[in-house]
């Protein structure tokens, strides 16, 4: 045999002989709040370098915040199902009726500000209850943070008579209905929008919780921070983590798994407690800053909580007439958050 095909014959062979050089894959996720925001800090980049060290660097996560790939809130959910981005995490309250199974955890007296019971709660209901609104979509994992609050300009609530008239800033659908219950009118915006809706005096105040108060320096706009007895609040809203249903598909098995354990019941719990702190920091900072925490007393959250109760029945009302079983959907949430309660 001459040389050279010797020469090739050896370097084919060594070719063979080598491992197979691991696949890298390098995914975007994108979201709606800034880079100090805790979901950007606390949250979001641990998740994305925990799948990262699972994979030993096959995977890279490059997390964009305040929609720097373009887009508003709102389209987050349809750039992930158009494989626009590769990741979203984006509240669900954004875009109203894709998710109607889901918004039961969202509702007044269903979530009791415990976000890590929510969390688990939802993660058991998931197959058997939710997973069907989620078409085109792998979701990671859902999330509460800590329920909405009443974050006023210049009024000291204490009874939903002090509310009528006042125009509150909703994060959702069903926090539209709190509002309107309580004799305010809702205006729905995406939550970077607050601060100059505030200034501008386009709303008078926001049902929000503490956490979003440092990113959006809500301290400097408001004057009064409200809450029931116990941390209770006015409903929730209801996050989530979702990858486009191609791009995971495409990624072979042990980088799935990287994924969903990353995305465990351990890293929800996880996440319950950071909301939490970053609840208990944000008012710790209105409250520095000059502002006025009023925690109603039992007498004044009962009276909050008769046109609160009418939000459930609202809503199992008109998810009875979508074809879904409300009433079923509400003891199912209030069962799981129970069981999963501290």
């Amino acid at each position: 045999m001459k040389l050279k095909a010797l020469l090739g014959t050896a370097t084919a062979l060594t070719v063979l002989a080598l491992p197979a050089v691991a696949q890298d894959y390098s995914l975007k996720l994108h979201h709606f709040l800034s880079e100090r925001s805790p979901a950007h800090q606390q949250m979001l980049v641990p998740w994305a370098e925990r799948v990262e060290e699972l994979t030993e660097g096959r995977v890279d996560i490059e997390v964009y915040p305040s929609m720097t790939l373009g887009g508003r809130p709102p389209e987050l959910v349809q750039q992930a199902r158009d494989g626009v981005v590769d990741l979203i995490w984006t509240l669900n309250g954004y875009t109203p009726g894709l998710f109607p199974r889901t918004e039961v955890f969202e509702l007044p007296t269903v979530f009791v500000n415990d976000p890590t019971a929510a969390n688990l709660a939802m993660r058991e209901m998931f197959d058997e209850y939710l997973a069907e609104e989620y078409k085109g979509l792998q979701v990671m994992f859902l999330q509460a943070h800590a329920g909405n609050a009443l974050h006023m300009v210049d009024a000291d609530l204490r009874s939903p008579a002090d509310l009528e008239g006042l125009k509150l800033r909703t994060p959702s659908r069903t926090g539209a209905w709190v509002i309107e219950a309580l004799g305010a009118s809702p205006v729905a915006m995406p939550v970077p929008e607050l601060p100059q809706a505030l200034s501008k005096k386009v709303v008078e105040g926001a049902l929000i919780p503490w956490e979003i108060i440092p990113a959006l320096q809500l301290q400097e706009q408001t004057d009064y921070q409200i809450e029931g007895p116990d941390m209770s609040r006015f409903g929730t809203s209801i996050f989530q983590v979702s990858m486009n249903k191609d791009v995971w598909e495409s990624l072979p098995a042990d980088i799935q798994d990287a994924f969903l354990q990353a995305s465990n019941e351990e890293w929800l719990t996880e996440v319950g407690g950071i909301w939490r702190g970053a609840d208990d920091f944000g008012i710790n900072m209105a409250t520095e800053a000059g502002n006025t925490h009023v925690v109603l007393s039992d007498d004044e959250y009962a009276a909050f909580e008769g046109p609160m109760n009418g939000v459930v029945d609202r809503w199992i009302e008109e998810a009875n007439g979508a074809g879904l079983d409300g009433n079923s959907l509400v003891e199912a949430a209030r069962a799981a958050i129970a069981s999963h309660a501290e």
